[in-house]
C-alpha cells in the first residue's frame, strides 16, 4: 500500500480509495489507509454507473480539484474516492473526459466499439458465445423479426432471465418465477424495442435519422432501440449492486471509521448510480449519530419519491430511503437538471419496464428520477436555483432542491448531461451543505 498522499492520477491530498466488490465486500487495506487519514472533514465521492476505472479517477481528480481553494483555514479536508463495479460504454461521450468533436456528433449507433465489447466481456464473464453474437447483430442490422426477437431472447439470457421468467410475469401467474422480471425482458421483443428507439429518437440519437422509422415501417431502425435494452440490462444490474455497495459495503465502513475516528466530519457526494450508493449507506448509519454531515446528490439516478414518508400514488408505502434525511446532520442536496436526457426520458422508462408490464408507452410522475425534478413528495423540502444557493447557501438541514441547469447542460446523445458534473459551482455547492466555506 501506497503511503497516504495525492493520489495517482488526483492532484488533490490527502487522498484515498475504498474499493468494494459486487457484494460490497471491502478491500481492508484500502479502508486502513482512509481511516489514516489526517482530517476534520472528509469528502466521500462515488461514481456512477457508465464508469471504468480510469474514468473514476479522471472524475474525482477534475471534481476534487477546486477544493482547497473554497475552504476555510479551520478545514483539513482528506478525500476520498468509492470504486465499486460498474461498466463503460465508450461509445456515449462524457464532457471533460472525451473529444469535445464527439459530443456533437449523433455517434451513438447501434454498432458495439470494441472498448464497449470487452467491457460487456468483464462484466458477464463466460458469456463470450452470446456477446460475440450479440456483436455480431449490431454490426449487421438484419431488417428481421426474428434476428430481433433472437436479440431480446440473448439480452433475456446474459441478464439471468430465462423463458420460464418471461412467461410467468407476461401471464401474471404469480409464481416465484414470474416474480420481479423487468418488463423489458418479459414483454413483446419488438415493441420493447421500439419504445427505447423512441426515446432515442427523442434524446438525438440515431433513431431520429432514420426516415423508416417515422413512418413506422423500418424494422432496422429498431436496432437503436435494441442496443439500448441491452444498456438497460447493464443498468439494471448495476441498480441492484449500487444499493448494495452503499448498504452493505461503504456504509458499515463509514459507521468504523466514525467510531475509531470521533469528531471526523464526513461529507457524502454521489454521481448518478454513486447518488445511489451513498443514499443507501445512510440505512447503516445509526439513529442519532452525527457523523455524516452533509449528502450531495449530483444527477442522482434513483426515484425522485425515495425520501418520502408516504409515495403520492399509494398512501400505504413510503420510499426506500424514507426518513433517512434525519440521520445526516446537515443538508440533503440533489442537484438536478433539465438537460439530462438519460434522467429525463430513459430512467422512467426503464424504472417502468422493470416494475410494471401492463404498459410501455406514457410517461407518469411515479417513474421520475431525482436528477431529472429534485426531492418529492417531502414535506418542507426547499428548492433553489443554483445562483442563489452560490449568493445566500443552503438550508442547515432538509432535503434541498438545487436547478443546477445554468451550468450542467452539456453533452450528446443519448444521456445528454447526464455526467456534465465537474464544475467549481457544484464543488461550491458541497463546501455550503457541509458548511466548510470561508
Amino acid at each position: 500500500m501506497a503511503d497516504i498522499g495525492v493520489g495517482v492520477g488526483v492532484g488533490v491530498g490527502p487522498y484515498e480509495e475504498l474499493t468494494f466488490d459486487a457484494e460490497g465486500d471491502v478491500d481492508g487495506g484500502r479502508r486502513e489507509a482512509v481511516a489514516r487519514i489526517d482530517a476534520t472533514d472528509l469528502v466521500v465521492f462515488a461514481h456512477g454507473w457508465n464508469s471504468d476505472r480510469s474514468t473514476a479517477t479522471r472524475l474525482f481528480d477534475r471534481f476534487f480539484a477546486p477544493f482547497p481553494g473554497l475552504v476555510g483555514p479551520a478545514v483539513r479536508l482528506g478525500y476520498v474516492g468509492v470504486v465499486w463495479p460498474s461498466i463503460r460504454f465508450s461509445d456515449e461521450p462524457i464532457p471533460d473526459f472525451d473529444d469535445q468533436g464527439a459530443l456533437a456528433e449523433p455517434g451513438y449507433g447501434a454498432a458495439l466499439d470494441p472498448a464497449t465489447r470487452r467491457a460487456l466481456g468483464a462484466f458477464w464473464p463466460g458469456r463470450e458465445a452470446e456477446l460475440d453474437r450479440v456483436a455480431e447483430l449490431l454490426e449487421e442490422r438484419p431488417e428481421s423479426e426474428a434476428a430481433l426477437i433472437e436479440f431480446g431472447a440473448l439480452v433475456r439470457e446474459l441478464a439471468g432471465v430465462d423463458a420460464v421468467d418471461a412467461a410467468g410475469a407476461v401471464a401474471g401467474s404469480g409464481s416465484a418465477l414470474g416474480v420481479g422480471v423487468p418488463a423489458m425482458f418479459a414483454e413483446d421483443a419488438l415493441s420493447v424495442f421500439r419504445a427505447f428507439a423512441e426515446a432515442l429518437a427523442s434524446a438525438g440519437g440515431p433513431a431520429g435519422d432514420d426516415p423508416g422509422f417515422a413512418a413506422g415501417g423500418a424494422l432496422r431502425a429498431l436496432w437503436g432501440g435494441a442496443k439500448e435494452v441491452l444498456r438497460q440490462a447493464t443498468y439494471y444490474e448495476m441498480k441492484k449492486r449500487a444499493g448494495v455497495v452503499g448498504e452493505r459495503g461503504l456504509g458499515p465502513v463509514l459507521t468504523e471509521l466514525a467510531g475509531r475516528r470521533p469528531g471526523l466530519r464526513i461529507h457524502l457526494i454521489g454521481h448518478s448510480f454513486g447518488g445511489r450508493v451513498v443514499s443507501f449507506a445512510l440505512r447503516a448509519v445509526p439513529d442519532g449519530a452525527r457523523y455524516v454531515k452533509s449528502l450531495t446528490l449530483l444527477q442522482g439516478a434513483f426515484s425522485h419519491y425515495a425520501f418520502a414518508d408516504r409515495l403520492p400514488h399509494d398512501k400505504g408505502r413510503g420510499g426506500a430511503l424514507r426518513g433517512l434525511q434525519r440521520r445526516v446532520d446537515g443538508p440533503v442536496v440533489a442537484c438536478h437538471s433539465p438537460y439530462d436526457t438519460s434522467l429525463k426520458l430513459f430512467y422512467p422508462l426503464a424504472s417502468r419496464m422493470a416494475r410494471d408490464s401492463a404498459g410501455l408507452f406514457g410517461f407518469d410522475e411515479r417513474w421520475g428520477a431525482i436528477g431529472h425534478d429534485g426531492v418529492q413528495a417531502v414535506a418542507g423540502a426547499t428548492r433553489l436555483d443554483l445562483a442563489e444557493v452560490l449568493r445566500a447557501g443552503l438550508p442547515g438541514s432538509g432535503c434541498v432542491s438545487v436547478d443546477a441547469g445554468s451550468v450542467v447542460r452539456r453533452g450528446g446523445a443519448p444521456s445528454g448531461a447526464h455526467s456534465d458534473v465537474c464544475h467549481e459551482e457544484l464543488a461550491r455547492v458541497v463546501v455550503a451543505a457541509g458548511r466548510m466555506g470561508r
